[in-house]
């Protein structure tokens, strides 16, 4: 087998497996996940971390830190690391915070989807309309009765 067909070959493979739905479901997701990423992330910035800001007096985790040498002298978490060692405990909270919101947001959207689901499964689906020819067989049968 010559290299153009070993490589024509493995175009071909390549080609099935990119187009198996599988793989393009899979890489809807992740578009989708990304994007509701942002969406969240945006909750969280722009609507959340304000109100428990304004709850707790103005509190902004974000330049919470712990300076890990004498060097470091600033008042807030962008100079702080200019001068030295930090260890930014606010960032990690705020993220921490993110990502229980995100938890818990996909847990409400899929409960909301079982839900749903088991109300399809609960309702009783209508039976499909008999055929032409069952139709005709059934009238055969209740003439021949009569």
């Amino acid at each position: 087998m010559s290299v153009e067909d070993k490589g024509a070959r493995m175009l071909k493979e390549f080609r099935e497996f990119a187009m198996k739905g599988n793989v393009v479901d899979l890489a809807v997701g992740v578009i989708i996940g990304a994007a509701f990423g942002g969406i969240v992330t945006s909750l969280v910035g722009d609507v959340i971390m304000p109100i428990i800001g304004a709850v707790t007096g103005g509190l902004d985790f974000s330049n919470y830190f712990i300076p890990l040498s004498k060097a470091v002298t600033a008042t807030n978490l962008a100079d702080a690391k200019k001068q030295g060692a930090v260890l930014a405990y606010g960032s990690f909270l705020t993220l921490t915070i993110n990502f229980i919101i995100v938890a818990f947001v996909l847990f409400l959207v899929i409960r909301a989807m079982n839900t749903l689901k088991r109300r399809e499964e609960a309702a009783p689906a209508t039976p499909p309309k008999p055929s032409a020819e069952v139709e005709l067989l059934t009238e055969i049968r209740d003439l021949l009765k009569k």
